[in-house]
């Protein structure tokens, strides 16, 4: 579905991403794990178009997105939900999911997908006409979510979807993950709870310094054992 080919990213003279290459099957959980600066949110921040790539390609399925703005690129079925939550304090639940639809014409299956939304994240339900910088950092997180899935995605973007939650929350998180993807959404996971995202994923990749080091599928990961003593804590 997605391929990243050789694909090389700089802010200024820092070498975020040095020829990261990796494959997407439709259907798949892929996560991304390695440390702080590794790379990981500047891959999602390039697929999204939101960081220029100096070199390489990113093909979805089929079509080179590598040169579209991020608009387009959200159109041709990619939703972000970026690391922070990024959600419209000033504006209310509602308008921060309306937004999530902005390029869309289809107003019936708008519906569904908002119904689909408030199904998922039932907490949103009862906050749809508070501002969003109001809620919990958990329920920005499914904001953030539900935004992203108003757009209709294929591909999923998720970056670092359990940061800053409690335990009990991250457990929702991840199994809301799997529901999404068991509707029939591909997700591209960015998380520093490698377990977590290991235990979700199909396919994993490690990156280091910009690099892929490692790449398998995710329960062979789960068990190497430079995986679980650099990231799983074991």
């Amino acid at each position: 579905m997605l391929t990243i080919e050789n694909l090389h990213v700089a802010y200024g003279a820092i070498r975020a991403l040095q020829g990261v290459s990796l494959e997407i099957g439709r259907g798949q959980i892929v996560t991304l794990i390695g440390a702080n600066g590794a790379g990981k949110s500047t891959t999602l921040r390039a697929v999204s178009g939101l960081v220029a790539s100096q070199s390489g390609r990113i093909v979805l399925e089929g079509a080179d997105i590598t040169r579209l703005p991020p608009d387009r690129i959200v159109q041709r079925g990619i939703g972000h939900s970026p690391e922070g939550r990024r959600v419209f304090a000033n504006m209310t639940v509602r308008e921060n999911l309306e937004l999530g639809a902005y390029a869309r014409r289809d107003r019936s299956q708008i519906r569904q997908d908002y119904d689909r939304v408030l199904s998922l994240f039932p907490r949103l339900q009862e906050r749809l006409a508070q501002n969003a910088g109001t809620l919990s950092g958990g329920e920005q997180q499914m904001l953030a979510m539900g935004r992203a899935l108003m757009g209709r995605p294929q591909l999923l973007l998720l970056d670092e979807p359990s940061l800053g939650l409690a335990p009990f929350l991250v457990r929702d998180i991840f199994q809301i993950i799997r529901d999404i993807n068991a509707q029939g959404t591909t997700v591209l996971l960015v998380e520093q709870n490698a377990h977590m995202a290991l235990g979700v994923a199909h396919r994993g990749y490690v990156l280091e310094s910009g690099r892929i080091v490692m790449a398998d599928d995710a329960r062979s990961l789960l068990t190497n054992e430079a995986v679980k003593k650099a990231y799983l804590g074991e």
